[in-house]
């Protein structure tokens, strides 16, 4: 009886440690954030986007913010973006989840940080995706406790600076920073480079007629396999379903990442986004 008032009482612990929200790895997000957040919190203080502001960059953006209500709304510093029950894949033959997911860009630096939520078998799993001062890496955590996959390096460092490029256009006053620079392809589509930390990463947007962004792809972002391995594969970021949000803003609700293999394209992201807000 003792045996087994012990096993309850451990499996009590056990639901109520999955239960409670804290964890050490969604103590780390917030603390980084925190601290980012500060870092840049005065950057643009007031200031609000004016037409003249993009008048250099080439016409498809300048439409871009025009035509999706971003000119007259006050400049942003921070990027909030979350997404819920997004069909997620480790890979083309690893598990299939279904995931929420926040990540929060920075203007100031191009700094990244990104939450995921989870479970396996009933048991919580949680990830940490970041690029914080060029260094990048993804770390996966079971049970609140349990590394399960740490990737960093060279390659997961350019990884994290392309994805920060691709959700640039979410938040224009990234566009308007030192750190990246554009050239015009014809009028629909858009060259961006992005130069930080001593890393350099280019692709291409792309904007249909009524100067939406639809997609960015990119030839600088590796397949980093959990035993190390590196394979250079075009990768893409699509988004679509523009709505006008509350305060004037047209902007995707659907967003997918995919791996653009010789062999069909690999969609191991797919969701909607459930919020978008400015700080």
């Amino acid at each position: 009886m003792m045996v087994l008032g012990c096993v309850a009482a451990f499996i009590l612990l056990l639901v109520v440690w999955f239960c409670i929200p804290y964890s050490p790895l969604k103590a780390d997000f917030e603390k980084d954030s925190k601290e980012l957040s500060a870092a840049s919190a005065l950057y643009q203080n007031g200031e609000v986007f004016v037409a003249a502001d993009f008048a250099n960059l080439p016409t498809a953006i300048q439409k871009f913010v025009e035509k999706n209500g971003y000119i007259g709304k006050k400049k942003m510093n921070l990027l909030k973006m979350e997404y819920r029950d997004v069909a997620f894949s480790q890979g083309k033959n690893g598990p299939k989840l279904k995931i929420d997911y926040i990540q929060h860009d920075f203007v100031k630096s191009p700094n990244r940080l990104a939450m995921i939520k989870s479970s396996l078998f009933g048991i919580p799993f949680q990830g940490y995706d970041y690029y914080r001062d060029g260094k990048g890496g993804m770390k996966g955590v079971i049970a609140k406790v349990f590394t399960l996959f740490d990737q960093t390096g060279a390659e997961m460092d350019r990884a994290c600076l392309a994805t920060f490029l691709a959700e640039s256009m979410f938040a224009p006053s990234i566009l308007l920073q030192d750190y990246i620079k554009f050239e015009e392809i014809n009028e629909h589509q858009v060259m961006a480079t992005i130069s930080a930390y001593g890393q350099t990463v280019s692709g291409i947007f792309n904007f249909n007629d009524e100067y939406e962004m639809t997609s960015f792809t990119t030839n600088d972002r590796a397949v980093v396999a959990p035993d190390g391995s590196i394979e250079y594969v075009p990768w893409s970021a699509v988004c679509g379903e523009y709505k006008v949000s509350d305060d004037g803003i047209k902007l995707p609700t659907k967003f997918q990442a995919v791996w653009n293999y010789k062999d069909g394209d690999f969609v191991y992201f797919d969701g909607k986004i459930s919020r978008i807000a400015y700080e």
